[in-house]
C-alpha cells in the first residue's frame, strides 16, 4: 500500500517520519505526473512545491491556520493532502475538483484564486481580522518570484510591513514565471555579480584559493557557494527588511527538514516575516525540468516522453495571431508587440525571436502594459498588446483613462475570449464585451474564422484610434488563408444566409454555431437567416433592423455573459428604434461557469446548436399560434 493512500488529512502527514515524508514526496510526484498526463493541467509548478506543501502541512494546522496560495495553479499537492486524494483523478474534469483553490470546494482552501499576486493582500486581510477579533492562528501567503514583481504584490507588502501583524510570506523562488521573469525584481537577485568591484575581487580570491596545494579547488568551490548565500542575504534581505519584514533564508525548497525548521522559526518570530525558498520547477520529471514553460500549463501528454498529443492540421487562433504579427512587423517597422508574462501563451514567441528590439514582456503587469503601449503609440509606434481576456480585466482603468479617453491608437488583442474549458471560472473570458462596449468610440471586432481574423488584425493596426480584437482559445475552422479579403468595413455586418422565418445573430465563434443551427432548422422546414455581426462597436443597426422587420424574430447567440453582452446591444437597438412586434431571444451565460470541456460546458449553459434550434422552434411556434389564434 502506498503511503499516499493513507493520507486523508494533514494530520496523517504530521505523524510520518522524515524518511517516510521523503517517500511520500516521491509518490506524490508520480501521482501528479500520471494525473496531469491524462487530464492536462499545471505540472511543472506543482512538481516544484511538493516538499514545500508537505512542510507547510506538517508545521501548520490547517484549516485553523490559513494557507493562501498565489495564482493557485500550484495547489495540486495541497489538494492531495487535504481530503481530496480519492477525487484527484477528476482534476479539471466537469463535476470534478478544480485546478485552483476554491472556497466552496474545501475548508482547507482559505482563498479562491486564479489570477496572480493576490495572496499577500488576502493573507494580510485574514491577519488583521484575526487580530481585531481576538483569535489565534497563523496566516501564510505563498507567492512566486514572478508574481511578487506585480504592482499589487508590492502594494500588499508595503501595507503588511507597516501593520506589524503576525504574517508569514513565503517567496517561492524558482527563477521562472510562465514566460521567465523580467524586470528589476528578477535581476535584483543577480545584480551583485555584475558589479565591477565584485567581479575583480571574486576573480582575485578564486585565483588565490586555487594556488593552495591539494585543497585549493575545493575551497574555490566553497567560496562560490558562500558568495551565492551572501548575495541573497545582503540583497534580498535588505529589500524586505526595509519594507518592515524579518527576512529568513534562502533555504533549499526541496529539503523538507530545512524547510520545517525555517517555518517554525518564522512562526515563533512574530510580526511580518518573509521566508525565501529556492525550488526547481518540474523537479522529478526530466521533460518538465528541461521545459518548465511548456509544462506550466499543458494538455494531455505521453508521460513516457513528455510529448503532447498531436494536434493535426488546423492552426489555433493564437498561432494565427503570432504569424500575422510577424508578417505585419515585416511590412511596417513601427509595429511592436507587448505581453504580460505570456510570450508563448499569446503566440508571440516567434515574434520575440525575430524582432527582439520590438518585443516587450513587461512581466505580470497588465496595467503597466496598457499605459506603456499608450506612450509607445504617442511616440510614433504601432503597439499591439496581447492579453488573455480574463487578465485584461486587470487593466480596465488604464484602457479607459490612459488609452480610450485620449483616443490613442493602441491595439488590444484579447486572446482566450469566451469559455476556455478546464481552467474554469477564473480564466473564462466572458466579461470583456460588457466592459469594452460601454467605452465610447472603442471599436470591438470578433472574427468568425482565421481568414477574417487576419484581416481584422490588419485593419486594427492601420487604425488611428484604439481598437479591440477578441478571439477564442483553440483551433479555427481550417479555412484557407488565401481566400482573399472578406470585404471588411468598420461597423458593417455580414449576412451569411437569408431566411424568412427567424434570424440568428452570431459574433465570433458563434457564427459557425448559428450556421449549423440554420441548416438543422432548414431540414425542419424553417427558414433561418444568419448574421455575422463582426463588430459590436459600431453596431450595424441597419442590418439588424432590416432582418428584424423581415423575419420578425431574432435570436442572438454569444460566447459571453448575457448581461451587457451582444444580445443586450441588439435589444438596445430595437428599443431605441421603437420597434414593436419583433420577438427577441438571447442565448449566453447567466452565471459563473465552472470547469470542464468546452463541449460539455456550452451544452450545459445553453449555448449550443441544440439550444439555438430549440429556441427557434419555440419562437416560431409561439408566433404562428398568435397569428392563428
Amino acid at each position: 500500500m502506498r503511503l499516499l493512500d493513507r493520507i486523508d488529512s494533514p494530520k496523517d502527514v504530521k505523524v510520518l517520519s522524515l524518511e517516510e515524508t521523503q517517500g511520500l514526496a516521491a509518490e506524490i510526484r508520480e501521482e501528479l505526473i500520471a494525473t496531469v498526463a491524462k487530464n492536462g493541467g499545471h505540472l511543472a509548478s506543482n512538481l516544484g512545491v511538493v516538499e514545500l506543501t508537505l512542510a507547510l502541512h506538517r508545521v501548520f494546522d490547517a484549516p485553523v491556520d490559513k494557507i493562501v496560495w498565489d495564482v493557485g495553479h500550484q495547489s495540486y499537492v495541497h489538494k492531495l493532502l487535504t481530503g481530496r486524494r480519492e477525487h484527484f483523478k477528476t482534476l479539471r474534469c466537469h463535476g470534478g475538483i478544480s485546478g485552483f483553490p476554491r472556497l466552496v470546494e474545501s475548508e482547507y482552501d482559505a482563498f479562491g484564486v486564479g489570477h496572480s499576486s493576490t495572496s499577500v493582500s488576502a493573507a494580510l486581510g485574514y491577519a488583521q481580522a484575526r487580530d481585531m477579533t481576538g483569535k489565534d492562528f497563523s496566516v501564510v501567503a505563498v507567492i512566486g518570484d514572478g508574481a511578487i514583481g506585480s504592482g499589487m504584490a508590492y502594494e500588499a507588502l508595503n501595507h503588511a510591513g507597516s501593520c506589524k501583524s503576525d504574517l508569514i510570506v513565503i517567496l517561492n523562488d524558482n527563477e521562472m514565471s510562465i514566460s521567465g521573469n523580467v524586470g528589476a525584481m528578477a535581476s535584483y537577485l543577480n545584480r551583485i555579480r555584475t558589479a565591477p568591484w565584485y567581479g575583480r575581487r571574486k576573480q582575485a580570491l578564486e585565483h588565490f584559493l586555487k594556488k593552495i596545494p591539494l585543497v585549493g579547488g575545493s575551497l574555490a568551490s566553497l567560496s562560490r557557494k558562500i558568495k551565492n548565500s551572501i548575495k541573497f542575504l545582503i540583497l534580498t534581505g535588505q529589500l524586505f527588511e526595509e519594507l518592515g519584514f524579518t527576512y529568513l533564508g534562502p533555504v533549499n525548497g526541496h529539503d523538507i527538514q530545512g524547510l520545517e525548521e525555517l517555518l517554525r522559526r518564522a512562526r515563533q518570530r512574530g510580526g511580518p516575516v518573509l521566508v525565501h525558498i529556492t525550488t526547481r520547477k518540474g523537479k522529478g520529471y526530466e521533460p518538465a525540468e528541461k521545459n518548465p514553460d511548456i509544462f506550466h500549463g499543458i494538455g494531455p501528454f505521453d508521460r513516457r516522453n513528455g510529448l503532447s498529443e498531436a494536434k493535426k492540421g488546423v492552426l489555433t487562433y493564437t498561432q494565427v495571431f503570432g504569424q500575422t504579427m510577424c508578417a505585419l512587423a515585416e511590412e511596417d517597422e513601427r509595429v511592436v508587440a507587448i505581453t504580460a508574462a505570456m510570450t508563448g501563451g499569446t503566440g508571440l514567441d516567434e515574434f520575440s525571436r525575430v524582432f527582439p528590439q520590438r518585443f516587450y514582456d513587461v512581466g505580470i503587469a497588465e496595467q503597466h502594459a496598457v499605459t506603456f503601449a499608450a506612450g509607445l503609440a504617442l511616440g510614433g509606434l504601432k503597439p499591439v498588446v496581447a492579453l488573455y481576456s480574463t487578465f485584461a480585466q486587470r487593466a480596465y482603468d488604464q484602457i479607459i483613462h490612459d488609452v480610450c479617453l485620449q483616443k490613442i491608437p493602441v491595439v488590444l488583442a484579447v486572446d482566450r475570449a469566451g469559455l476556455v474549458g478546464e481552467d474554469g471560472c477564473t480564466h473564462h473570458g466572458v466579461f470583456d464585451i460588457g466592459l469594452f462596449r460601454s467605452i465610447p468610440h472603442l471599436p470591438i471586432m470578433a472574427p468568425k474564422d482565421e481568414n477574417e481574423f487576419v484581416h481584422m488584425l490588419r485593419m486594427a493596426v492601420a487604425m488611428d484610434h484604439p481598437v479591440v480584437v477578441r478571439y477564442p482559445r483553440g483551433q479555427g475552422l481550417g479555412v484557407k488563408m488565401e481566400e482573399g479579403d472578406p470585404g471588411l468595413e468598420l461597423g458593417k455586418a455580414e449576412l451569411c444566409r437569408k431566411g424568412s422565418d427567424v434570424t440568428l445573430v452570431g459574433l465570433g465563434v458563434t457564427v459557425e454555431l448559428c450556421r449549423k443551427a440554420a441548416e438543422e432548422l432548414m431540414r425542419m422546414g424553417i427558414g433561418a437567416g444568419v448574421i455575422n455581426l463582426r463588430f459590436l462597436n459600431p453596431l450595424d443597426k441597419d442590418m439588424i433592423m432590416t432582418q428584424a422587420m423581415l423575419t420578425g424574430r431574432l435570436i442572438t447567440v454569444e460566447d459571453h455573459t448575457l448581461m451587457a453582452g451582444m444580445g443586450s446591444a441588439v435589444a438596445e437597438v430595437l428599443a431605441d428604434e421603437g420597434v414593436e412586434g419583433v420577438r427577441l431571444g438571447r442565448l449566453g451565460y447567466r452565471d459563473f461557469i465552472q470547469h470542464g470541456s468546452l463541449e460539455v460546458l456550452k451544452r450545459e449553459a445553453g449555448v449550443s446548436v441544440e439550444s439555438v434550434v430549440k429556441m427557434a422552434l419555440a419562437i416560431c411556434k409561439e408566433t404562428w399560434q398568435d397569428v392563428v389564434g
